[in-house]
């Protein structure tokens, strides 16, 4: 292995740890989380333990039918027979129904738990801190919301008919005592046989399938990271590169899935040798007590019967073992996502916010997204209702950390922010979203319709409230011109408009919310001049009667905001007008000056 081989390799294992860092904190037993999640169905559940103990018994039966069926026909009288046959037919119809019934009613029970734990999940990880969000690979992340939902999901589906099959399991054994107690103990003589494998075998399968769950997870990581990167791979000519790294994950996966797979054949051939050696046992013991007329020759078919349905389930059980190991490994990483902790939520009772009059103050504030990195420190600041200020800096300077707070994002470390008076960790949270407004540098548009990603944050908006923001911020005019207008469909991420349309139909998205206060992060940093003169225009519109934060590179775009606040290494170095700031010969008269007379190459 070359040094860069080994390079990469590491680098790679690096990666992997710090996405899977936070999902370390997984507590307690998986079948006592996901009873949690079936408990509010257990009416149904008992409903369905019901017909499959039903049709258990159902099974059980039809192998004593059997055998006076064919005690009957090997004796004298037809009208006996007719009977026995009769209700034979009648154990085959009953075991039909309720077979279905118990299929079909597990399935449901499954189908509605995966539904709430699904929702569960969905609803966690939209509560979730955005700096947890952002540590994680989405690839990961979501081989964990399908793949291992997928996993618990084939698990409950055929849980309740093992257990089942256990029942009958049992009724079995019974059965093979009454019937000829020599017989089913001879029979039943190999089971420490299938005891001693399964011992062996448990422990060993089980690192496979969680093998198998994590190298599955890697490669989806990979292949989600690279597809939405394509653009960037192709720029860079990393093609080959790149699918390199993605064939190693890839044949690690292939061998961890047949590493697997042959985990979980291995105890088929087992159960059916065993069954072969029990009917040889049946056979010999059997035809010997037959010849000294001990047992009737239908007892005998019984036996046949049951010994082959005695192992039926044995090796049922034995693949559904399979599926609780893989259930259990996806689970534990299920759990896990549910387990990372919500570090922002509301207290108890906490009021909406009334953000009127929407003024914002922050209150010796410092803030890191780690504890040990602190990137805002000891902030001081007073923005008065109605006031637009902006705030530039160098890159990594803490605009956006600043800004981030105010949405609360996430909450100071230290010191208090407060709107209107009201300290942001004392209000809901989703008062938040109806009072604050953000546009960032990318927006994100969902798949849809132009109309319903205008009113996305404003459900009640009506079509002429949408199309009246769209006039202001100059949208309209480009999206009348698209095939179906407003109800044109957008792809992936609003992939079918340019990057300036995208902005202006996120301009318009918070136009129609309406609210008191508005964040622009580097709203016009990915907009041409041409789009971007129409946007300050329309900000005349946008910003009028709000309290505003404006994030810009582009100085000339924030010159006319109420007050300038200038950041450096997580400090406010100057506060004041344009002019002001221009007369003080600082931080932000240089940062002009610079913006004035680029360096040349």
């Amino acid at each position: 292995m070359t040094g860069n081989t080994v390079a990469k390799s590491v680098q790679t294992t690096a990666l992997e740890s710090q996405s899977e860092s936070i999902f370390r904190r997984f507590e307690g037993n998986v079948a006592a989380r996901m009873w949690g999640f079936v408990r509010p169905h257990q009416r149904l559940l008992i409903v369905a333990l019901l017909c499959i103990g039903i049709f258990t018994l159902i099974q059980v039966s039809i192998p004593l039918s059997l055998r006076h069926v064919v005690d009957t026909a090997v004796g004298d009288g037809s009208a006996p027979l007719t009977t026995a046959v009769l209700a034979f037919v009648a154990l085959v119809a009953g075991y039909a129904v309720f077979q279905f019934l118990s299929e079909w009613l597990a399935t449901k029970v499954a189908q509605t738990v995966i539904f709430d734990l699904r929702r569960a999940m969905f609803v966690h990880v939209h509560e979730v801190s955005l700096t947890v969000l952002d540590r994680t690979q989405v690839g990961r992340l979501m081989a964990r919301l399908q793949g291992d939902i997928g996993a618990l999901q084939e698990f409950l589906e055929n849980s309740m008919s093992a257990l089942g099959d256990l029942f009958l399991l049992l009724g079995i054994v019974v059965v093979l005592m009454l019937l000829d107690l020599r017989l089913g103990l001879l029979t039943l003589s190999i089971l420490p046989v299938m005891v001693i494998v399964r011992a062996a075998w448990i422990p060993w399968a089980k690192v496979k399938y969680l093998r198998a769950r994590e190298a599955s997870s890697i490669v989806n990581a990979t292949l989600a990271e690279n597809i939405n990167g394509v653009r960037t791979v192709q720029e860079s000519r990393r093609e080959d590169i790149n699918f390199a790294g993605y064939q190693v994950k890839a044949n690690d996966n292939l061998q961890s899935q047949i590493e697997s797979a042959k985990a979980s054949q291995l105890m088929v051939p087992v159960v059916d040798l065993l069954t072969g050696l029990a009917l040889a046992v049946v056979v010999l013991a059997g035809s010997e007590s037959l010849r000294t007329g001990e047992i009737s020759i239908g007892v005998i078919v019984a036996y046949i019967f049951l010994v082959q349905r005695f192992f039926d389930p044995i090796r049922t059980l034995s693949m559904q073992y399979t599926m609780m190991q893989r259930a259990s490994a996806s689970g534990q990483r299920v759990f896990e996502v549910l387990d990372v902790p919500l570090t922002l939520e509301d207290k108890f009772g906490a009021p909406p916010l009334n953000p009127d009059p929407p003024t914002i103050e922050f209150s010796h504030v410092s803030f890191g997204y780690r504890k040990d990195e602190c990137v805002l420190h000891d902030i001081n600041l007073c923005i008065q209702a109605n006031q637009s200020v902006a705030i530039v800096g160098a890159t990594g300077s803490g605009k956006t950390s600043l800004v981030g707070l105010v949405h609360r994002f996430s909450d100071p470390t230290s010191g208090v922010i407060r709107i209107a008076g009201q300290d942001l960790r004392e209000v809901s949270i989703e008062s938040l979203g109806k009072h604050i407004g953000m546009v960032i540098q990318e927006p994100f548009l969902f798949s849809g319709s132009i109309l319903d990603n205008i009113r996305y944050g404003a459900d009640w908006a009506t079509d002429e409230q949408v199309v009246e923001a769209a006039r202001a911020v100059h949208a309209h005019d480009f999206i009348v011109q698209l095939p179906d207008g407003y109800q044109t469909q957008l792809g992936q991420r609003g992939i079918n408009l340019s990057v300036g349309q995208r902005q202006l139909l996120s301009f318009a998205r918070v136009l129609v919310a309406d609210p008191r206060l508005l964040i622009l992060d580097e709203a016009t940093a990915n907009i041409d001049s041409i789009t971007e003169l129409k946007i300050q225009q329309a900000m005349k519109t946008l910003l009028h009667n709000r309290t505003s934060l404006i994030i810009a590179h582009r100085l000339a775009t924030v010159r006319d905001a109420d007050r300038i606040i200038v950041m450096d290494h997580g400090r406010i170095a100057e506060s004041g007008s344009h002019a002001e700031l221009l007369r003080q010969g600082g931080l932000y008269a240089r940062m002009h000056a610079s913006s004035l007379n680029p360096v040349s190459g």
